[in-house]
């Protein structure tokens, strides 16, 4: 349930999702998150490091730890099935 309602929170599986191919600055981050708040998105990189999924750089960046590029995997599914969506709403035919 614990992961759940993390993966539940608003921007968390974005962060995810933009963290996938390298890590990224906290500003590159947000633009990428289509300028969420700094606010939000420091409690949302804070939530992720507790939960193991992100951390911190030396450089200053955020990247996924090794539980995060699993949980990322685990979302890969859920990314297809949304781009089959995706298409079938722009299909006319039900």
């Amino acid at each position: 349930m614990a992961a759940l309602d993390l993966f539940g929170r608003r921007w968390t599986l974005r962060i995810i999702w933009e963290l996938r191919d390298a890590p990224l600055g906290f500003r590159a981050l947000q633009q990428r998150c289509d300028d969420m708040s700094s606010s939000v998105l420091r409690q949302r990189l804070l939530e992720l490091i507790d939960a193991r999924l992100v951390h911190q750089t030396p450089e200053n960046q955020y990247a996924l730890t090794g539980l995060g590029r699993d949980a990322h995997e685990a979302l890969r599914p859920l990314s297809r099935w949304s781009d089959r969506w995706a298409e079938s709403l722009d299909d006319d035919t039900p």
